[in-house]
């Protein structure tokens, strides 16, 4: 983890950015439910998800969010700070061994109304072993612009 210095200008769309992957274990879902309070049986009563279509337990939707943004935390820019995330979806389960690893593209760019910034959204992909997306969303940055 580094610091550089990124200015709205320096953005250009369509700029993509891959992570490094990350296995999920066990240990994150029992870690993930004591930390959230989710102890719902899709994701830890093995012997009960036998039981369900999906067949074995899944990943808390909220666990993969954090952990595939955290993916994304390789550099700090002191020139931009995170506004929040949209369009957040689960498109597809991830299951105890499967590997993700995140995919980040600068999808748009606008100034702001504040004077001396704008908005640059980061279209973030969580992307797991066998290519497919498993969760989807944006992230809404506010850079300030070059004086």
């Amino acid at each position: 983890m580094y610091f550089k210095s990124t200015f709205f200008e320096d953005y250009t769309l369509g700029d993509k950015r891959v992570t490094l992957g990350r296995t999920i274990t066990e240990t994150d879902f029992v870690v993930h439910a004591g930390h959230t309070g989710d102890f719902f049986p899709h994701h830890l009563d093995a012997e009960w998800c036998k039981t369900q279509p999906f067949g074995q337990r899944i990943a808390h939707g909220t666990m993969i969010f954090s952990i595939g943004i955290g993916l994304t935390a390789s550099e700090i820019n002191p020139e931009a700070f995170s506004k929040g995330y949209d369009r957040l979806r689960f498109v597809k389960p991830v299951f105890i061994g499967s590997t993700i690893h995140s995919e980040v593209t600068i999808s748009a760019k606008e100034e702001g109304k504040k004077p001396g910034y704008g908005t640059v959204t980061e279209h973030v992909e969580v992307i797991n072993e066998h290519g497919e997306v498993v969760l989807a969303c944006d992230h809404l940055l506010v850079v300030k612009l070059r004086a």
